[in-house]
């Protein structure tokens, strides 16, 4: 009786693709951070002295839910680049693009997509 011939892991010359598109994917990501962190800075330099009293007031309630959204978007683009920092951990270890609940290859056209999914859509679907 014949094995089922079931791939365990991705080629080497898959992972080395998979690699490059965390790579450009870092480098674009950390240059958006710099984008919200330098936004955020601006908006602690921006003065609103030689306006109303009622639109400083207005200005300044904007100005902290601008920060705080700016915030929010710092803390969940650092998530992102430390989600593709360990996606290349698992290129080095060869465990890349393996569910870590189904232990199957997850789809190739997923990880293109979402490079740092450590979930197949058949897992992700059972959490529902």
């Amino acid at each position: 009786m014949e094995k089922e011939n079931v791939q365990v892991r991705y080629s080497d010359a898959d992972l080395a693709e998979f690699k490059e598109i965390i790579l450009k994917k870092i480098e674009k990501a950390q240059a958006d951070l710099e984008l919200i962190k330098s936004a955020y800075m601006n908006d602690l330099n921006n003065g609103t002295d030689d306006t109303s009293p009622t639109f400083k007031a207005f200005e300044e309630g904007s100005e902290t839910l601008s920060k705080e959204a700016n915030s929010q978007l710092a803390i969940r683009q650092e998530k992102f680049i430390r989600d593709l920092r360990n996606a290349l951990v698992r290129i080095e270890n060869k465990t890349y693009g393996i569910c870590r609940v189904t232990g199957k290859l997850i789809e190739k056209e997923r990880l293109k997509l979402v490079p740092h999914a450590t979930m197949s859509m058949e897992a992700k679907l059972q959490q529902r």
